[in-house]
């Protein structure tokens, strides 16, 4: 039963990806995507917050909480991982500028493929990445689809408009999926953590992300929402790439990065909920 459940999860996440992915290609232009870019304050505030302060706070949680390991080696891993899949339907959720979110992830996903490979044998001695390895399959689940919806949106204008409601509607229903499976899956190696500090570990740094985010994300609220969710949910599928290739013999290191991912989702669409309904009020 649990392999059933492990290859829905599976197969939801993906369907997840590339649906959000193809959808929000089919609702942009590259000039939307690219021209919140230009902003080289907000770009360096962003790239600041993502590669240098929340690996320092994910360092200093494992100094200041008495963590396995495997628990503290996950956690460095994802503090070190940024542009994640889900940050334009957090950014939806919470209303943000979804234009800036594709931007922001992308180039968080690019810069986190040369990073990876720099940092983590610093972080982790004995580490080794191939920035092949990260790029090949976030370049094929995310990068792909999202250049074809904005060739088709470019191209065929009226099918991407008649595309793009479908697309939104199956992401959507595919991350509640996700979800349910996931938790189902791992919901005894979430208990397993009680009393190792793990569970409050990586609570404190979703939390810290989450300021750090909002505290450089400027005044305009929907940019710092974009900012401040983009730096709290890291890249799963980079770190736990990393974690598989080089900790398969500890499971603790792929259980923490798990463990940030499942939290990290679930708190942070809450949050993006509240947003949301603050941008309306405000409104």
């Amino acid at each position: 039963m649990s392999e059933i459940i492990g290859v829905i999860a599976q197969l939801s996440a993906l369907t997840f990806i590339l649906t959000s992915m193809l959808a929000m290609g089919l609702s942009l232009t590259v000039k939307q995507i690219i021209d919140p870019l230009r902003n080289v304050r907000v770009v360096i505030l962003a790239l600041l917050a993502n590669f240098i302060l929340v690996p320092a706070l994910a360092y200093l949680i494992t100094v200041l909480i008495p963590l396995d390991n495997g628990l503290a080696t996950g956690l460095i891993i994802a503090g070190a991982a940024a542009g994640a899949p889900f940050l334009p339907k957090l950014v939806q959720v919470a209303k943000g500028n979804a234009a800036f979110s594709v931007g922001l992830m992308t180039l968080l996903m690019v810069v986190t493929v040369i990073y990876l490979p720099i940092m983590l044998p610093i972080l982790l001695p004995g580490a080794s990445v191939s920035p092949w390895d990260i790029a090949k399959s976030l370049i094929m689940t995310m990068l792909l689809p999202l250049g074809i919806g904005l060739f088709i949106k470019a191209r065929y204008e009226e099918i991407a408009a008649s595309l793009q409601p479908h697309m939104a509607q199956i992401s959507s229903l595919a991350i509640v999926l996700m979800l349910v499976t996931i938790l189902v899956l791992q919901f005894s190696t979430i208990l397993g953590t009680i009393g190792t500090g793990g569970i409050l570990a990586a609570l404190i740094f979703i939390v810290g992300a989450l300021a750090i985010g909002l505290l450089l994300g400027g005044k305009d609220a929907s940019m710092r929402s974009v900012i401040g969710l983009g730096t709290a949910q890291r890249n799963l599928a980079a770190a736990m790439l990393v974690a598989a290739q080089n900790f398969s013999d500890d499971p603790n290191v792929l259980v923490m990065v798990m463990l940030i991912g499942i939290l990290g989702l679930v708190l942070l669409m809450v949050v993006g909920g509240e947003m949301g309904k603050r941008s309306q009020g405000v409104a």
